[in-house]
């Protein structure tokens, strides 16, 4: 193999440690923001605390300004991830994409089916999509915690599950999660996102007019009753991709927003998020319907769907079991795919306009995710080898 085959393959193999350094240090941020928030939000600042977020601005609050503006900047760097994975990355051949695609399905319809085994029929039954999401700067953070013990096999798997998981959310806040709809305005969301794809065919490697008009395209989604953050994915899909390199505008534009929005969108996403006033019996919001559904969604459902579907998928043939691979890191995999915590979260908001379902789902999602968080990481440092530094670098 030459020098510049070497340094092609190196590429998307330095972007994705460049990813989890990046979403290492993004997860303890959000465990330090969700901290400080719900402190403050207890304490007697509480009040002023939580008029920041309520603060009006044009058009809306501060919070809703986050929720639906600067988080269609998280969903470009989340689409700009799945293009990448899609073209050159783990989910590049479908070999590669198959096993971690079917544990992230698992991970997604089980959790959804025991919320509404608890939910059907009742006002919550909306909340179905809030445990099927995987918060990846978390989940991944809490895997680098244990250091060289964990193969590189295991964290691009959970990395792909966590990036797939993504898009399935993203579909379905597309299509469950979207308020009635403005023709005129969904139109005009479409024509500009032709436009933008012809810029692609035509070869157009300029930045600049895709950002443009991808926030006309945002203005419109906006208005259209689709949820304004779906135009993030969809103008990441319309920037061209080219060979992947550094030089090209979809790399540099990744590259530009991982800082931005692990250390600025995000924390703020969660500041704004957590303002939860736990009462003196908080706890009870656990051993409702939608607690239970929520919980056991994330901590039991999580898992159970990973392993089921990988299982189903390895003992049919249909995919192999990659090596430094077993089921018990399978199972811890699924675990910390039980952490919801910014998707979940997001989710809620969409689910749900009476404060107290926000309020005990908010909640609910922070213990369960604690849980998650506690369980599989717990079981990994139990299961996982103590392996010389040596071999440890070999594995990845």
């Amino acid at each position: 193999m030459n020098a510049t085959s070497r340094s092609r393959l190196r590429r998307p193999v330095n972007l994705f440690l460049d990813l989890l350094k990046s979403e290492q240090a993004s997860g303890v941020l959000l465990v330090l923001c969700t901290a400080i928030s719900l402190i403050l939000t207890n304490s007697s600042t509480g009040p002023a605390y939580t008029a920041i977020w309520h603060h009006h601005l044009p058009g809306g609050s501060v919070e809703y300004w986050i929720n639906d503006g600067l988080m269609a900047i998280f969903f470009l760097m989340v689409g700009l991830e799945l293009e990448r994975e899609v073209y050159i990355g783990e989910l590049s051949t479908r070999s590669k994409a198959m096993l971690p695609a079917l544990a992230a399905l698992g991970g997604m319809l089980v959790p959804a089916g025991i919320h509404l085994f608890f939910n059907h029929g009742l006002p919550t039954q909306s909340g179905a999509g809030i445990p099927m999401a995987t918060d990846i700067a978390f989940a991944i953070g809490i895997l680098s915690l244990l250091g060289d013990r964990v193969p590189f096999s295991l964290k691009v798997f959970l990395t792909a599950l966590a990036v797939i998981d993504d898009l399935g959310a993203i579909v379905v806040i597309a299509l469950f999660y979207s308020g009635g709809l403005q023709w005129a305005w969904l139109g005009g969301a479409a024509g500009i996102f032709a436009v933008l794809l012809l810029l692609n065919r035509l070869r157009v490697h300029v930045l600049l007019p895709y950002l443009v008009l991808g926030v006309g395209m945002w203005y419109c989604m906006l208005h259209s009753g689709v949820h304004a953050t779906i135009s993030g994915v969809l103008l990441a899909f319309a920037i061209p991709f080219g060979d992947g390199s550094p030089g090209t505008i979809s790399s540099k534009l990744q590259h530009f927003l991982h800082r931005p929005v692990a250390f600025g969108i995000m924390p703020l996403f969660a500041l704004a998020n957590t303002c939860l006033v736990l009462e003196p019996h908080w706890y009870e919001h656990l051993w409702t319907a939608n607690g239970w559904g929520i919980f056991l969604g994330l901590v039991v459902g999580k898992p159970l769907g990973v392993l089921l579907f990988c299982g189903v998928a390895i003992f049919t043939g249909l995919c192999t079991l990659p090596n430094g691979l077993s089921w018990k890191k399978f199972a811890g995999a699924g675990a910390l795919a039980g952490i919801g915590f910014t998707m979940s979260i997001f989710i809620t908001m969409l689910a749900f306009e009476d404060a107290e379902h926000i309020t005990s789902s908010k909640t609910t999602i922070l213990v369960a995710s604690t849980v998650a968080a506690i369980i599989g990481y717990s079981w990994l440092r139990l299961t996982l080898p103590h392996l010389p530094k040596q071999s440890a670098n070999e594995a990845g």
